[in-house]
């Protein structure tokens, strides 16, 4: 049976840049199985040490979940697709998140700017009203946060807060357009403010200039009818979800990287949750942020507006949502993909026994491995940039090994360096010069640390180093005309 498996971006990287291999098999064990013998690298990414479909995967045979089916034992057919969602970071009816509230009378001036939804039976005065009357809370003032703000003031939203501690740089401004070059180093929430007020003054905004954290998340969250979650990081979106369920708000969804994007209607009260979907996140540091991989700037955009529509439709009370599904879309390849969701009964916070009754005792960053991924870094010895330019000005022998990817290297070149991409690592160690020291070369300072304990793993017996900070750091403490990307 010759199967066709959807490789996601953030899997790539294994499977020499391919997003989708055909395999001849007959059940979802054998084709992964399979898959991961012509390309071993996948076996480490989708399998734990026992064997056992790592949590973070989802796999779907075209619209259902194996979890649902026959897990491994699925039987595939002739033409299928057996598709690989891992965490990035239904139903219908006419029932507003906000039931029978309204807001007061809209005015004249209100009837004249929002007269195309008051066209729409589906909307009319009633669901305006409400609109007005809600609350939204967006989690994030990036990417993702930028569309949900612009199309949720314009579309007459009462109130929209917005929680982000960053502040606007140069590289946000080829997605995050509620953002303008002279805002470069204000706060993200003043910003995104000043632009709200300027698309909608009726509209009361709310901004908190700090993180997001266990102790204030119910305080925030419960103050508002729906979240949009447009955060950038696996910690804060199982904050999110679980602040969501405790408080019975509905978590509306969306995630992104590089051309592939994913939304959803994360509601424990009527369906799944995010953790039922995702019981657990990907280790630290396998799947990599926008930051580190990019992302088209259109994308943010369309993702972010579908967020904005689905808050639009559980405000105003009608449509389909996309509780029990989720929208997945590859903007390079224009594809759409439906999936079917259901709620976990063993979920350890919405299921029949949770675990988890209170965020404030649960250790997030330890939960998504921030705390191992730490101390990980701690362990390996890193070599800053001025000492890398003073050794090497000196003359000395060193092993600088280049591990970005071929597009970024085309953006500036690292002087002296070998190339060697991380992949292929442990089977050209034998290339590198174990009496001397190695030093490994990436954007951030983070893929070179998993370089380092890559050859480790493999036996390497030579002095590793992570230059730290990346090329990001060499630029900024050496060379000012080497590029920051």
């Amino acid at each position: 049976m010759a199967v066709t498996v959807v490789i996601p971006t953030t899997l790539r990287l294994f499977t020499e840049h391919r997003s989708e291999v055909e395999i001849d098999g007959n059940t979802v064990g054998e084709i992964l199985t399979l898959l991961s013998d012509e390309y071993p690298q996948t076996k480490k990414a989708l399998f734990d040490e026992k064997g056992r479909l790592r949590a973070f995967i989802n796999v779907f045979v075209n619209e259902d979940n194996i979890r649902d089916l026959k897990d491994f034992d699925t039987e595939v057919r002739d033409g299928d697709e057996i598709i690989l969602i891992p965490a990035i970071a239904g139903g219908s009816g006419n029932e507003s998140i906000i039931g029978d509230r309204k807001g007061d009378k809209l005015t004249n001036s209100e009837i004249n700017r929002y007269s195309r939804h008051l066209l729409l039976q589906e909307i009319g005065v009633k669901g305006q009203r409400r609109l007005k009357a809600a609350k939204v809370l967006i989690v994030g003032a990036g990417g993702l946060g930028t569309p949900l703000a612009q199309y949720l003031a314009a579309a007459g939203v009462g109130t929209i807060g917005i929680i982000d501690y960053d502040e606007v740089e140069e590289s946000n401004l080829q997605r995050q357009v509620i953002h303008g070059t002279r805002d470069i180093g204000r706060p993200k929430v003043a910003s995104a403010k000043d632009s709200i007020k300027q698309i909608n003054p009726l509209v009361k905004t709310e901004t908190y200039n700090m993180r997001l954290t266990a102790e204030n998340a119910e305080d925030i969250i419960s103050q508002y009818d729906v979240v949009a979650d447009a955060s950038d990081n696996y910690p804060t979106r199982y904050l999110v979800n679980d602040a969501c369920v405790l408080l019975g708000k509905p978590d509306v969804f969306g995630a992104m990287y590089q051309f592939e994007g994913q939304t959803s209607v994360y509601y424990a009260k009527r369906g799944a949750c995010y953790r039922c979907m995702y019981p657990a996140p990907p280790p630290a540091g396998l799947v990599p942020s926008c930051a580190m991989g990019g992302v088209v700037g259109v994308l943010p955009g369309i993702i972010g507006t579908l967020q904005a529509n689905e808050i639009i439709k559980l405000i105003v009370g009608g449509g389909k949502n996309l509780i029990g599904r989720v929208v997945s879309f590859d903007a390079w390849n224009l594809k759409w993909r439906e999936l079917k969701i259901h709620k976990n009964q063993n979920c350890p916070i919405c299921g029949k026994n949770p675990t988890i009754t209170e965020i404030e005792d649960f250790d997030y960053e330890d939960f998504c491995g921030i705390t191992v991924q730490r101390e990980e870094e701690q362990k390996v010895e890193g070599i800053e940039p001025k000492e890398l330019k003073r050794r090497m000005d000196n003359g000395e022998k060193i092993n600088i090994i280049d591990v970005r990817e071929p597009h970024e290297r085309a953006i500036a070149k690292f002087p002296e360096a070998k190339v060697i991409p991380i992949g292929q690592l442990e089977r050209r160690k034998k290339e590198l010069d174990e009496s001397v020291d190695t030093v490994f070369v990436c954007k951030e300072g983070k893929r070179s640390i998993l370089a380092v304990n890559t050859l480790r793993e493999a036996g390497y017996k030579g002095s590793l180093y992570n230059l730290k900070g990346g090329t990001n750091a060499w630029a900024a403490q050496v060379d000012k005309d080497f590029p920051v990307y």
